[in-house]
């Protein structure tokens, strides 16, 4: 298959299958914005695994890569999805080098709301850890990213990671730097993690809350407590 010619079959595909009401169903999830084709989720999991055992036959990783960066520029929700599922069945072909094309892919903007990062976050991301890729520094740059989305990436994905044998104390030094970031959703995958990382090693989880409640947003401590009891949450009720 032709590199052009793959592009407009899934577009055709997409264009084909198009259901407006779907779009407007899902719209009101995403308060930024949700441009999309409106194609059922089993459907198009489905005929990607088609394109896949197809195109794989003549192409390797760097192919779908580059056919990635073309699809992740569209900003089209199925189109993004695509790309990052494409990575995600090569799992055992990714290199320090994928990550990097990955990372662009966040920078200029074509994965732009929060269900492509936590599908990223939670299918991709957490591989390039678990198999030792990269080490964990590898996403350092991405606590400060001028994307808002990179940054949020960086606590979801680590919520994987907390089984991979981290020590909580090293993961929570690794998003120390980022608990004064201004920004809702990088405020929401923080709690996320944290949340998670409470309910498998509370001590210095609940050390770290102690240190930030004053300071940080208030919603990483909502989302960071929302397990625990009423009296628990006490604890870190901010002082005015």
């Amino acid at each position: 298959m032709e590199f052009q010619g793959a592009l407009k079959e899934i577009r055709s595909f997409y264009e084909s299958h198009a259901d407006p009401a779907l779009v407007r169903k899902y719209a009101k999830f995403f308060v930024e914005g949700y441009d999309a084709f409106g194609v059922d989720g089993k459907l198009t999991a489905s005929q990607r695994k088609v394109w896949f055992e197809d195109w794989s036959r003549e192409h390797d990783l760097g192919w779908f890569l580059d056919l990635g960066d073309q699809l992740v520029k569209t900003g089209k929700w199925e189109e993004g999805f695509l790309a990052m599922g494409f990575i995600t069945m090569q799992i055992d072909a990714i290199s320090p080098a994928t990550l990097q094309r990955v990372s662009a892919w966040l920078d200029e903007g074509g994965l732009a709301n929060w269900a492509a990062i936590d599908t990223l976050s939670g299918e991709l991301l957490p591989a390039f850890l678990s198999k030792k890729v990269v080490p964990l520094s590898a996403f350092a740059g991405w606590r400060s990213a001028s994307s808002k989305w990179k940054r949020r990436a960086v606590p979801v994905t680590l919520i994987k990671t907390l089984k991979l044998g981290y020590n909580t104390e090293e993961l929570l030094a690794f998003i120390d730097p980022m608990l004064g970031d201004t920004e809702k959703v990088v405020h929401q995958g923080l709690g996320w993690f944290l949340r998670e990382a409470w309910k498998l090693d509370r001590k210095p989880v609940e050390a770290f809350l102690l240190k930030w409640k004053d300071t940080c947003a208030r919603l990483i401590i909502q989302y960071a407590t929302e397990k625990m009891t009423k009296e628990e949450k006490l604890r870190f009720k901010r002082i005015k």
